[in-house]
């Protein structure tokens, strides 16, 4: 009997297009085409746009079928019987050299894919944990320098140094410190940190207890956004077997250390991605957000000194200890250093994760990996950084994707979420609906971004009708730096990025004539 090691993605995209139909369909089928089938449910590769992306291992290279259907199964594995694979109509060659993924430099999603992310072993035998060994042989101040050397900045959004972070907490008294990683993972055309938990849940682990061990907390807690239950399971899952294999809990791997980690579901906010807000949750109380000072480095969850991290700076940390703080720093432009992935959603051809150093361009991305929209339709707009990041026109694709190059456009990276609009698009919708989702997403507390928000909606609404438009214009200006300027947090204070930027650069699409249907931009 012909044996074949098969691997099918258990991620929440791949599932949603037929992943685990095509699994059993493979596993009942072999014995009918006499077939000895080792099945491996491994994450996504993020090449969304092949999923269900199905590779069969063949010799010391993994080969690549995509997309693949249930339909498909009997061909393939006749194919495979008869060692035919090549000829497959779905046979895309070896996975590693599809050049979508062939041109990334994979750090933090290196494992992503790859491994079964459930398997301690598939993790060590790839380089995993080695980053808390390394932790638990030198000092708390030895972990942070190393991290302050790597120059690793805040992947959630606000790309403040993580080193800093850290020794705030670290210096602050206190007999309980506490870790909390922001999993509420809510931007528009972001998944980086769903890929992360569903595909290689021990480098989060790993990088939480670092920073335990780095700060003098043990304990931890992940809020994760309700709306990701593949990833609640394979967390819980995890962080048992960790557990069981000594690398969580009491007495780590002998080392008379301790961190104790837990999963905590939201509840479908918005705003609790703000990490105030996020920590009034975790209390159990209404995500509203705190006024700063105090910052939660030194008062934070329960009052305690806390590190507050995006999961993207979490899954960094391993690398950073095992390979060294330097090595992670080489990579990248300026104070951007590093990695960071980058996802492509939205009207994309070709959407779905791309990790590459700091330096690139919006352009390439979209051309180069996104090979354009998905209508075929030229781009009109690129929106970055999610629902609050500035809509981008044509005259600004150039930028290197560098936080000081984007902030000084009036623009942001953010968590590196990426949404390509094509020419039909109606840039003055686009505004109307930032200032939507701000009123829908608000927690109400200021009132900047309560009130200003419904009253932005207005104004645009008799912008679009031709009301009074020139006087209109002026008075939105002046709306959005009473948001931008007195806002308790980025919720109202970054809802103008998106409204002036479409007003700036599509200003032909606020004339009556052009906003119903999407006129072209001037820029």
């Amino acid at each position: 009997m012909n044996h074949f090691k098969l691997f099918v993605p258990k991620d929440t995209t791949s599932c949603s297009l037929g992943a685990d139909q095509i699994a059993d369909s493979i596993l009942e089928k072999a014995e009918q085409y006499d077939l000895n089938i080792e099945l491996t449910r491994n994450g996504s590769r993020g090449l969304f746009w092949l999923e269900p992306l199905v590779e069969v291992e063949i010799g010391q290279k993994r080969m690549a079928f995509g997309s693949v259907a249930t339909a498909d199964v009997e061909s393939l594995l006749t194919d495979l019987k008869t060692g035919e694979f090549a000829q497959h109509p779905l046979f895309l060659g070896e996975t590693e050299e599809i050049p979508y993924l062939k041109k990334q430099q994979r750090i933090t999603f290196s494992r992503a894919g790859i491994t079964d992310p459930l398997s301690i072993d598939d993790y060590q035998n790839h380089d995993g944990f080695k980053g808390l060994e390394k932790a638990l042989s030198v000092s708390s101040q030895e972990i942070v320098n190393e991290v302050k050397e790597s120059g690793l900045r805040g992947r959630g959004g606000a790309a403040f140094p993580t080193g800093i972070k850290w020794q705030t907490v670290l210096d602050a008294p206190s007999d309980q410190k506490y870790i909390v990683c922001n999993a509420d993972e809510g931007d528009s055309g972001t998944f980086a940190d769903r890929m992360v938990m569903e595909a290689d849940p021990y480098m989060l682990i790993e990088g939480m207890a670092i920073a335990g061990l780095a700060v003098g907390a043990d304990q931890g807690y992940i809020y994760l956004r309700s709306e990701y239950p593949m990833a609640q399971q394979v967390l819980d899952e995890a962080i048992n077997n960790a557990i069981k294999a000594g690398f969580l809990g009491e007495n780590i791997l002998n080392s008379g250390k301790t961190f104790h980690l837990e999963v905590r579901l939201g509840a479908g906010a918005y705003i609790c991605g703000e990490e105030t807000s996020l920590l009034e949750s975790l209390e159990g109380k209404r995500g509203l957000v705190r006024a700063k000072p105090p910052l939660p480095a030194l008062e934070g969850l329960f009052g305690q000194p806390t590190i507050v991290n995006n999961v993207l700076s979490l899954a960094a940390v391993p690398f950073i200890l095992a390979e060294g703080g330097k090595a992670y720093g080489e990579y990248g432009i300026n104070r951007s250093k590093g990695t960071l992935p980058f996802q492509l959603a939205g009207n994309i051809h070709q959407g779905g994760l791309i990790e590459l150093p700091f330096g690139y361009t919006l352009r390439q991305l979209v051309e180069e990996f996104g090979q354009g929209t998905a209508s075929g339709r030229p781009v009109k707009a690129i929106q970055v950084g999610g629902p609050l990041g500035a809509y981008l026109p044509e005259s600004q694709w150039d930028l290197p994707l560098d936080y000081e190059a984007f902030s000084a456009e009036g623009a942001v990276l953010g968590h590196g979420g990426i949404v390509v609009f094509d020419d039909s698009v109606d840039m003055s919708e686009q505004a109307r609906f930032s200032m939507e989702f701000c009123t829908e997403e608000s927690c109400g507390k200021c009132t900047p971004c309560r009130i200003g928000s419904t009253r932005g909606v207005e104004v645009i609404d008799r912008i679009r009708s031709g009301e009074n438009s020139e006087a209109n214009i002026e008075l939105l200006h002046d709306l959005c730096d009473t948001m931008e300027f007195g806002s308790l947090c980025a919720m109202g204070g970054m809802t103008p990025f998106p409204v002036r930027s479409a007003v700036s650069h599509f200003a032909s699409d606020f004339t009556p004539a052009t906003s119903q249907t999407g006129g072209q931009g001037n820029d």
